[in-house]
């Protein structure tokens, strides 16, 4: 039972559920609790009440530099091992542009009438029509920094999460580039069908900053999210008997990387055996010409059957936001196993050009990148452990460890263990540091 909404999620039906028993103890157990609740609200007023007549950011005052400082930060709760969800929605309500382009998106009240006001259970029996991913997704980047409290729960969006995504129902520890992945094909989808009566398309004219020349389309139309996380890879396969060349155009949201197997037994930046992979490392892997190999033969058009052929990626459009996924996780033939791999990476700088099909056609700014936020996992395996999420705002970086944040400086984020990392395009007027 969700002790904050009382909703009831029964494991074997893998949903919310509405029955009670025989003798109504879902029931008794509701009661029992929102009479704990009470008690301690009223224990609780008084303090409260002073509190509220203090600044609200009082409670968020760290020493920096010898001086006091103030954390407008706000955490997010952790409702049960969804600590994958926090770490990827603390890293995207710190991508700028993307942010404030749902924080700006207008309010839609989706309950009315009878059910105004009322505290809902969860159950099976309420249809997909009645929630809004981006609705939730907007209410909960506009609660991150407003500054007003320590911690903010996602529990309405985490419902609508459920509601749409079946593969995160439950409690159990998730891959968080999976989630990634599936809220923004999901937020994609949503705001192309329009939002609150206003088409995608005259909610995307009205944001200048994001130009015709600035989209990719996936899956459909352009929307905020491939405007801003969308680029386009050219796949190149020739054939090794006749020489046929293929080329192919794929959109992409992020890009997933191999950490090289000769660098798998350095777990530490500082460890002596070896040299330190680097991100750059992991880029040149992606885009070098690979063999591939006899479960991969290329169907050839000309030879008319499957031969031997090799494989090349370049990056024919570079996004604004550029999302590298690092894969740490691969399967052996029982489980699943976690490359520990230290891999070093840039804060400012990143160098894309070298990776661009046609560099030419790219100014020198347009292709450095510098580091808005990192997703790090601690722990050995993909169903078990523990995400946090590194984040720099106005110039500070922040660690959001679920409902704690903290200020952190870049030596700290540096050292982590990255998974996956989160570079905004430089603008024109910054410095020229490259990788």
């Amino acid at each position: 039972m969700d002790c904050s909404s009382y909703s009831t999620y029964c494991y074997r039906c893998d949903d919310f559920v509405i029955n009670d028993t025989k003798l109504g103890l879902v029931q008794k157990v509701r009661e029992h609790l929102q009479n704990l609740e009470n008690s301690a609200f009223t224990a609780d007023r008084h303090r409260k009440r002073k509190l509220l007549e203090n600044s609200s950011l009082n409670s968020k005052l760290l020493k920096v530099n010898g001086s006091t400082t103030a954390i407008c930060a706000t955490g997010l709760r952790n409702l049960g091992n969804t600590c994958f969800m926090n770490a990827i929605l603390q890293s995207l309500s710190n991508i700028e542009q993307f942010c404030c382009y749902f924080k700006e998106l207008p309010a839609v009240e989706l309950r009315n009438g009878k059910t105004a006001g009322r505290r809902m259970y969860h159950t099976r029996s309420q249809g997909d029509n009645n929630v809004s991913l981006v609705e939730e997704f907007r209410k909960t980047l506009c609660a991150l920094w407003q500054g007003s409290q320590t911690a903010f729960s996602p529990e309405s969006l985490f419902y609508v999460v459920w509601k749409i995504m079946p593969n995160f129902r439950g409690y159990q520890q998730q891959d968080a580039h999976e989630f990634m992945r599936y809220l923004l094909d999901h937020l994609h989808l949503e705001l192309q069908g329009g939002f609150n009566g206003i088409s995608r398309s005259s909610i995307l004219q009205e944001n200048s900053t994001l130009s015709a020349s600035n989209k990719c389309c996936i899956n459909g139309a352009s929307t905020v999210v491939t405007a801003i996380f969308g680029g386009i890879l050219q796949n190149e396969v020739n054939c090794l008997i006749c020489g046929t060349e293929s080329r192919k155009f794929d959109p992409f949201l992020d890009l997933s990387l191999d950490i090289p197997s000769q660098f798998r037994n350095k777990r530490s930046k500082n460890q002596e055996n070896g040299p330190v992979c680097s991100l750059r490392d992991c880029l040149r892997s992606f885009t070098d010409l690979e063999e591939l190999d006899e479960t991969e033969l290329y169907m050839c058009h000309k030879c008319k059957k499957k031969q031997k052929s090799t494989k090349k990626f370049w990056i024919q459009k570079l996004p604004k936001v550029l999302c590298l996924h690092l894969k740490r996780f691969h399967w052996t033939a029982y489980l699943r196993n976690k490359v520990d791999t230290y891999v070093e990476f840039p804060l400012r700088g990143l160098d894309m050009k070298c990776y661009l099909l046609e560099p030419e056609n790219s100014g020198p700014e347009n292709c450095l990148y510098d580091l808005a936020a990192v997703v790090v996992h601690h722990g050995s395996g993909v169903g078990s452990g523990h995400y946090t999420a590194y984040a720099t705002h106005e110039g500070r970086w922040f660690h959001f460890n679920d409902s704690t944040v903290t200020l952190t400086d870049e030596d700290t984020v540096v050292k982590a263990k990255a998974y996956i990392l989160f570079y905004v395009e430089r603008q024109a007027k910054a410095g020229s540091d490259k990788l």
